[in-house]
């Protein structure tokens, strides 16, 4: 039997891997081994499912994973929508509203904790939906662009299924921070 150390650090290394990923996948795509960048980001995908499953499973938690999740799942979405960006595959405005909707969320949880001293962190329902909707576009867009496959018109639907639900995702996120500071300010 694992020692309850092992235990717990084992869906954390998963995660950190995923982390190290986006790099790689950065420089895939730069490269033009779009087929190589497909896999990796499926790979990073299943490792999210897989970390989740195992911390569930294993009835772990850490408050060094709660927080390094979310860290390694943004960075390599923002990380992949700046890349593809750039590299002309998707919008330029899209690319804005994804990574400023991270920005956003993070400022707010880092003014947050600077402000309240602690931070609970609790995914939205339409956080979790922009996300699904974000890894479906990407994947989409790596197995035309790798693959060859044909997306049959999905790209297009994604681009503004993402779009619509990263602005009410960052919208909810604003507000929340704002109403949780605002609120603090007056208990003082």
């Amino acid at each position: 039997m694992l020692s309850p150390a092992i235990r717990a650090a084992i869906p954390n290394f998963i995660t950190l891997g995923r982390l190290l990923a986006v790099p790689v996948a950065i420089w895939l795509m730069v490269a033009d081994h779009m087929a190589a960048a497909f896999w990796l980001f499926v790979a990073a995908g299943v490792s999210d499912a897989l970390d989740g499953f195992l911390a569930r499973r294993l009835r772990v938690r850490s408050v060094f994973g709660s927080y390094l999740d979310p860290l390694a799942d943004k960075a390599l979405l923002a990380s992949v929508y700046a890349t593809l960006g750039f590299l002309g595959h998707i919008e330029s405005w899209l690319v804005i509203m994804v990574v400023f909707r991270d920005v956003l969320i993070l400022g707010g949880a880092v003014l947050y904790l600077v402000l309240a001293g602690s931070l609970a962190m609790q995914p939205l329902l339409v956080s979790k939906i922009n996300t699904t909707a974000q890894l479906i576009l990407v994947s989409a867009h790596l197995a035309r662009l790798g693959l060859g496959l044909d997306d049959f018109g999905i790209i297009t639907v994604m681009t503004y299924v993402v779009a619509a639900t990263t602005f009410v995702s960052g919208a909810a996120y604003f507000g929340i921070w704002s109403w949780r500071i605002v609120r603090m300010g007056s208990m003082r």
